[in-house]
């Protein structure tokens, strides 16, 4: 499998609600853009406690995804711009369903590791100026990923997002997603994913906590 990637798309921390900054306000990058442990040199994150770090180095939200905002929302302006999620890579026919936890991919030089589903959070709606977002998110397991970054490197815009070697095949990122977020994740469930070394340590333990 490989898609190409159509924008890279980084931000900086700029001032968001009353006293808090967030980057979520990506726009696309041009030329050869360096990717470390951190993700893309060049972009930022405002709150290191819940945004950004190894574990949620470079996030992508399915571009195929704004057709369905669309539908909820209206014609939306920010649904014409590729990073309108916070997402560093716009991507399209690719989706949750597709990909799984540990699934490695070779974007330019770097190589990439799905970590966790995306929580969604606050900022998605307030970004957008529209409510029930987060539930329709979770509702729809319309979540989108983050990478972990394997072998640091560089990529451009124009350049294949491959998929090197399949992680937990039995683990789509959107049946992680729901089984964590939804509430109707089995016991069962949970457990497996507490344990699942290749799924980032957060998400390990906020399965473990739903266990009953």
């Amino acid at each position: 499998m490989k898609r190409e990637v159509t924008a890279i798309c980084v931000g900086s921390a700029r001032p968001f609600r009353d006293d808090e900054a967030s980057a979520i306000a990506k726009q696309p990058a041009p030329g050869l853009l360096q990717i470390d442990t951190d993700g893309f040199v060049l972009d930022e994150q405002a709150d290191r406690k819940v945004h950004g770090g190894p574990e949620m180095a470079v996030h992508l939200y399915p571009q195929d995804h704004h057709a369905f905002w669309r539908e909820l929302l209206g014609a939306h302006g920010l649904l014409s711009q590729p990073g309108a999620f916070g997402s560093n890579l716009a991507v399209s026919d690719l989706s949750e369903r597709d990909v799984h936890i540990g699934d490695r991919f070779r974007l330019g030089t770097a190589t990439l590791e799905i970590s966790q589903p995306r929580q969604p959070c606050w900022k998605i709606e307030h970004r957008f100026g529209k409510k029930g977002m987060v539930a329709a998110i979770i509702k729809s397991g319309r979540c989108g990923w983050y990478f972990r970054v394997i072998e640091n490197g560089e990529a451009q815009a124009g350049d294949d997002l491959k998929r090197v070697a399949t992680g937990d095949k039995d683990w789509s990122v959107e049946r992680a997603f729901l089984a964590i977020f939804s509430g109707n994740g089995t016991g069962e469930e949970l457990r497996e994913l507490s344990q699942m070394e290749s799924l980032a340590p957060k998400l390990r333990a906020k399965a473990a906590a739903k266990i009953t």
